[in-house]
């Protein structure tokens, strides 16, 4: 019985190493530019990665003092949890499944459509309430800026591969027919009707396209990226805690059995 529960201590253990790359991964997403400033996954994970932190403490606690109550408390917190992590995995994987940039002629960077992604994250930046927040820290960073120190010729910037935020926030959308000064100061075409991106874009480095659908587009585009990264970390954890798990279930389960089976032979003899 004994070295059923140090088995089953180990397995508990290894639970617990398994929560490091979960709070790692939100830990991660919340030192990403554009994930503080929405603020939507990060917590969640982390939150999740220290419960399950908990949880498995506990069962290694009830394992190695042999306090059977907190056994039963890992196996049904765990289990909770679990499911949990699966949902949020499934979910991650949803609403990023929509989203991909298009090309337009002549340009190696990518165009950004907000109706290209999933509603669920375009709620996330449809109020003006939560744009003016995003748009507001969007601006303290130096996502336009460093374009102006790394491109001075037209043809090098459009031939740059640029992330999505700097294609959808930094200058207009090339179907507007702009003209090229720098990366962020652009020369306004006649007819800027052709969509309503165009009529939104300003020079004023404190504006520039941040009020642009194309600038939603590219904050998603760039949560997408990132999510997807993030979402192939949980999985490969959420299939390693799920086998330790049902080993932890296997090694409980014989450990009751030899206790019954030992107090049926003392009963009897």
């Amino acid at each position: 019985m004994a070295l059923r529960k140090n088995v089953i201590g180990v397995i508990n253990f290894v639970a617990m190493l398994l929560s490091i790359p979960i709070i790692g991964t939100g830990i991660w997403l919340a030192n990403e530019q554009d994930n503080s400033c929405v603020k939507i996954l990060q917590w969640p994970v982390i939150i999740l990665g220290v419960l399950i932190l908990v949880v498995a403490l506990a069962g290694f606690v009830g394992a190695f003092w042999r306090i059977p109550w907190l056994l039963v408390f890992y196996l049904v917190a765990m289990f909770v949890l679990i499911i949990l992590l699966a949902c949020l995995v499934i979910f991650i994987y949803m609403v990023t499944i929509k989203g991909s940039g298009h090309l337009e002629p002549n340009r190696a960077y990518l165009e950004y459509n907000l109706d290209d992604f999933s509603g669920w994250l375009r709620q996330r930046v449809r109020s003006s309430y939560k744009w003016d927040r995003i748009k507001a820290c969007l601006r303290t960073t130096s996502t336009c800026a460093e374009l102006n120190q790394s491109y001075r010729m037209a043809q090098d910037f459009f031939n740059a591969h640029l992330t999505p935020i700097q294609s959808g926030c930094c200058k207009p959308p090339t179907e507007c027919g702009y003209t090229f000064v720098n990366p962020t100061y652009w020369i306004s075409p006649i007819n800027t009707g052709a969509d309503m991106d165009c009529s939104r874009w300003s020079n004023d480095q404190n504006q520039l396209c941040y009020n642009c659908d194309s600038c939603k587009a590219g904050l998603l585009a760039n949560l997408k990226i990132e999510w997807r990264r993030a979402d192939i970390i949980l999985l490969i954890t959420l299939v390693a805690l799920k086998l330790v798990y049902l080993i932890g279930c296997y090694a409980f389960r014989n450990a009751k059995t030899e206790e019954i089976f030992r107090r049926y032979q003392q009963g009897y003899t």
